[in-house]
């Protein structure tokens, strides 16, 4: 191991051991690292990294998804979603616990946040579920894991990310398509697994709607769910790109929450930009700092080492795949998914490529993985956040998600090795 990738490893580990943010670790780390390398100007190297990491047109979309979700939010989107989905599939033996995933793919896909969707169904399902008779660390455990379903169904800020590192080869419109079949998966594999959970500890007998009911239940969700139909249809028919999209939900989303409903008032309109903006500084230094990093690690050819290490391992594409993956899913663990995408995707998309992986499908399985870590220990933010809602701690919920655990790691085996999943709507629509 050369010493610039030596520095660079044990200094990003140790300030993440410290506690130290997760942007400042990144940052810290190249920086230091540049310095091992020698005779180059590090302070501007990074500073103009930093720049022209976040300077990309595409990138504006972040922040009008992240204003857009906060007002959906806070707008009664997902009672109504609640109130559709027990519609659907709440007359089942357990029928909360499908509530409660359904409600997260349909929320999650609107908002485009796993941890919007586990605040605001979670905040209502969990409680609902604990009333039932549900157990408090299993309903904490299905709206941590269900939540993460909103990122592979689309429309979601990662993939805006993911097509951002791949240099524009995998257009965003094809990522949002290539989400919606492995969102599904990922989601029935998360109601089988709570179906056999609530047959065997007899939650819930589950209410059936008098039809009357669900038809007018089923108006009121038509509104918050023409989201996904405005966003997806303006990009597929030309109408708008995916930013212009963008603002165009933050449009739909503040007439549907301040006008329509009237659940936000325009007093808290200034509260909510405020919170977006914060959010979105977080999110654009990390973009920054990990494309400086990514700079790195492309100037020290650490992409082409790995991939001609993997690639020497073995032959067999499917054991390369399956470490692909067992890296990603510790990444996950202890790394946020945007510096995570930004990072590792011009270290892997080469090695999979020359496997003869579509980089829409690597995509797809990158997404996947880290949405798991997103409900694990260290930095799991969707645990973090159920667990504050549900009035429990990190150590009584983890038995629990084991199974969940599990039904997400047999989704992500099929998407690995099935691409056809992946590739099937946007090969309907045109993108090869």
């Amino acid at each position: 191991m050369n010493l610039p990738l030596f520095v660079l490893i044990v200094s990003f580990v140790l300030l993440l051991y410290i506690n130290v943010p997760i942007s400042f670790c990144i940052g810290l780390s190249t920086v230091l690292t540049i310095l091992a390398v020698g005779g180059l100007p590090t302070f501007e190297i990074v500073a103009q990294r930093i720049a022209t990491g976040i300077d990309s047109f595409a990138l504006l979309a972040i922040p009008f998804f992240i204003l857009a979700g906060a007002l959906m939010g806070r707008g009664g989107i997902a009672r109504r979603l609640i109130d559709f989905a027990n519609v659907l599939v709440g007359r089942f033996r357990g029928g909360l616990s499908y509530v409660n995933i359904l409600t997260c793919m349909l929320f999650g896909a609107i908002s485009g946040s796993a941890v919007a969707a586990v605040s605001s169904v979670g905040g209502f399902m969990i409680p609902l579920m604990n009333q039932e008779g549900y157990d408090r660390d299993f309903n904490a455990a299905v709206s941590m894991t269900a939540a993460t379903t909103g990122l592979l169904i689309p429309p979601s800020n990662v993939m805006i990310v993911y097509s951002l590192a791949t240099g524009g080869i995998v257009s965003v419109a094809a990522i949002f398509l290539a989400g919606f079949l492995p969102g599904i998966l990922v989601g029935i594999s998360l109601m089988i697994v709570s179906g056999w959970i609530s047959i065997r500890r007899n939650y819930g007998k589950g209410t059936k709607v008098p039809f009357r009911e669900g038809v007018v239940r089923f108006f009121k969700a038509i509104p918050p769910l023409l989201l996904i139909v405005l966003v997806l249809g303006g990009i597929l028919g030309g109408a708008f790109t995916a930013t212009e999209a963008s603002a165009m939900a933050v449009t739909y989303a503040l007439l549907l929450s301040v006008f329509i409903y009237r659940e936000v008032s325009l007093r808290e309109i200034p509260g909510i930009l405020l919170q977006t903006g914060i959010t979105t500084a977080v999110v654009m230094l990390l973009i920054g700092t990990s494309m400086a990093m990514s700079w790195v690690l492309a100037y020290q050819n650490i992409p082409q080492t790995i991939s001609a290490a993997l690639l020497g391992l073995t032959n067999n594409k499917y054991l390369i795949l399956l470490t692909i993956n067992l890296i990603l899913l510790f990444v996950g663990t202890f790394m946020d998914m945007t510096p995570a995408v930004l990072i590792f995707t011009p270290i892997f998309l080469p090695v999979v490529q020359n496997l003869g992986m579509h980089p829409i499908h690597f995509g797809i399985i990158m997404i996947t993985n880290l949405c798991i870590g997103l409900c694990t220990p260290p930095v799991g933010s969707c645990l973090f956040v159920g667990c504050g809602i549900a009035n429990t701690t990190i150590t009584q919920v983890i038995k629990p998600l084991l199974p969940f655990f599990a039904a997400m790691i047999v989704a992500l085996m099929l998407i690995t090795y099935i691409p056809w999943i992946s590739l099937v709507v946007p090969a309907a629509f045109g993108f090869k």
